[in-house]
């Protein structure tokens, strides 16, 4: 009976939170300064970016259809091509949900400090409020899947209210003077949108969000694509808004060198300083409410891997419709690297782990990409259940691109050390793949029967 209380599926507006607000971290507060020093054309470069995500949405709906589960870009993977692509899909999925989880932790201290000025700042003060702000998410999700989508309902309208505040408000205050050049870096417009989409690119990581919880979503088979399109749209209008309303309302001299676009914007509309403390309370929400939505993507992708006996077993154990194990072992691996930020001296080890994450979150969709591609080009367009063959052959090969996009827009440096961590994964796969050959079997885990009864896939 207490699992049944806590345990809801998603129905489509969680689903379409869900999305939106792991799209929408921390990162869009300083977004409208970090792309101003290339002028006007960084729009354009987010409306080719916009189309190649809602295609990338689209593919993974379209997958959902003919697989709706838990697990997403990891269950196409192996669906696709066998049970190593699915282990490197989930491998580098999960390392990228809790570095990034810890990352985003770090960001919400600075936000933090704004709200409780005057405080003197110490190391011990911010990794408490680090680690306080993952585990607050995390023990929300550990209450189940009812908890989980009330947060990320409360959190996504509680930061898309300001946000959408912002961009709507600023439009009426808006002042063709203050816009750049269109090139405001000098050189070839193509150089200027190229380096522009290389800082816009990741703006759009968590588009697979419904994906990834299909199995906890009411109707995935419907719901998945309408959630993943609904919410990158969502991010994409609360995105372009509220760059061309800041654009609009801070001169682009003074935007440029902007370490709070969106307040500057608030305090050149209304005047005085409160502005700061609006957006880092929006700043803090936005961060808390993608940790609840990331916190349970790092626990997916090993849920999915264990039933099929590529991860260890205990990770495909649930309470209350959530991997509890996954929540645990993510928010520890998590804290850890927070506790090493704070205590190592310098930033090296934490820079470079992030520094992976930006290829990591790439793998899963590459593959879940090209898994579409080879559905439809092998003679098995009936497992994609449609018959408009040349509609989702486009779709697909738009979604890989943009993903074929973000791999090159990473850097040499983020491929690099990407690459030797999802080597080093390999060995985990040989331990594993090892140990169900000695024991003569798949490796398949079953579904817990409470769980099945709970109505949960």
């Amino acid at each position: 009976m207490l699992d049944q209380h806590h345990t809801r599926r998603f129905g489509l507006p969680t689903a379409t939170a869900l999305v939106m607000g792991n799209i929408i971290g921390g990162g869009i507060f300083l977004l409208p300064a970090s792309v101003a020093p290339y002028g006007t054309l960084s729009l354009l470069a987010f409306v080719v970016l916009t189309v190649g995500a809602i295609a990338l949405a689209l593919v993974f709906g379209r997958l959902a259809r003919r697989d709706p589960s838990t697990g997403g870009p990891y269950v196409h993977a192996r669906a696709a091509f066998g049970d190593f692509a699915g282990f490197l899909s989930a491998w580098s999925y999960w390392t990228m949900t809790w570095v990034s989880n810890a990352a985003l932790a770090v960001a919400a201290v600075g936000y933090v400090h704004v709200l409780a000025p005057g405080h003197e700042s110490s190391k011990g003060m911010d990794l408490a409020i680090a680690l306080l702000a993952l585990w607050l998410p995390a023990l929300a999700n550990l209450a189940g899947t009812r908890w989980i989508g009330a947060v990320q309902l409360v959190s996504t309208v509680l930061k898309f209210i300001p946000l959408l505040f912002v961009a709507v408000v600023g439009l009426f205050y808006f002042d063709p003077d203050n816009i750049g050049p269109f090139n405001a870096g000098g050189g070839s417009a193509l150089g200027g949108m190229s380096a522009a989409a290389a800082i816009l690119l990741y703006s759009y990581l968590g588009v697979e969000s419904a994906s990834m919880s299909a199995g906890e979503m009411e109707n995935p088979e419907r719901n998945v694509g309408r959630a993943s399109v609904l919410g990158t749209i969502g991010a994409a209008v609360v995105y372009l808004l509220g760059t061309v309303s800041v654009f609009g309302t801070v001169a682009h001299k003074d935007l440029v060198n902007s370490t709070a676009p969106f307040s500057d914007a608030v305090d050149a509309m209304f005047g005085g300083t409160w502005g700061g403390t609006l957006i880092a309370l929006a700043a803090v929400v936005s961060i808390v409410g993608a940790l609840n939505g990331w916190i349970l993507m790092s626990a997916q992708a090993p849920y999915a891997a264990a039933k099929d006996g590529l991860f260890p077993a205990v990770f495909a154990n649930r309470r209350r419709g959530v991997p509890t194990v996954g929540v645990f072992v993510g928010v520890i691996l998590a804290s850890l690297l927070t506790v090493v930020n704070y205590t190592s001296g310098s930033n090296g080890v934490f820079a470079t782990l992030v520094l992976i994450t930006t290829f990591s979150a790439t793998v899963p969709y590459l593959l879940a990409a090209g898994a579409q591609l080879y559905f439809l080009l092998a003679g098995r367009r009936d497992e994609v259940r449609t018959g408009r063959f040349v509609w989702d052959l486009v779709l697909a090969l738009a979604g890989f691109g943009f993903s074929f996009w973000l791999v090159s827009g990473a850097g040499y440096a983020a491929v690099y050390q990407g690459v030797l961590f999802l080597f080093a994964g390999v060995l985990v796969y040989v331990v594993i793949a090892a140990r169900r050959q000695s024991r003569g079997t798949d490796g398949a885990v079953a579904e817990d029967d409470a769980a099945a009864e709970a109505g949960i896939p």
